[in-house]
């Protein structure tokens, strides 16, 4: 083989192992969000299953020594993830700086609220 092949094979190698790189580290915070998707409701249990089975499983959209396709599931499925926490942040402050007095009324035929 001539220098530049083997050139062109050393950069290859050395961007197959820096998008491994970044996709592994995005699947690391995707799945440190996990102990949130109780508070998420079903379209953060979805994201957040479905950004690891599309990365997990072997069929993608691009072959797998290229993971630009899993690293951009990762990277939406981890920006939607963290729009969802900052709007359940966002509710639980304001339910909790709420006075007392600002609270809805009891429901008709219901319980007073406490």
């Amino acid at each position: 083989m001539s220098r530049e092949s083997w050139l062109l094979v050393g950069l290859a190698a050395v961007v197959a192992v820096a998008t491994l790189v970044g996709a592994v580290l995005l699947a690391i915070r995707v799945v440190r969000t996990r102990r949130m998707l109780g508070a998420l409701g079903a379209g953060g249990k979805v994201a957040f299953y479905g950004a690891l089975i599309y990365t997990i499983l072997p069929v993608d959209l691009l072959p797998d020594p290229i993971y630009l396709d899993d690293m951009g599931v990762l990277a939406g499925a981890l920006f939607y993830l963290g729009r969802l926490a900052a709007k359940h942040r966002a509710a639980q402050r304001l339910t909790r700086d709420a006075p007392a007095d600002s609270l809805p009324a009891a429901p008709p035929g219901g319980a007073p609220r406490r």
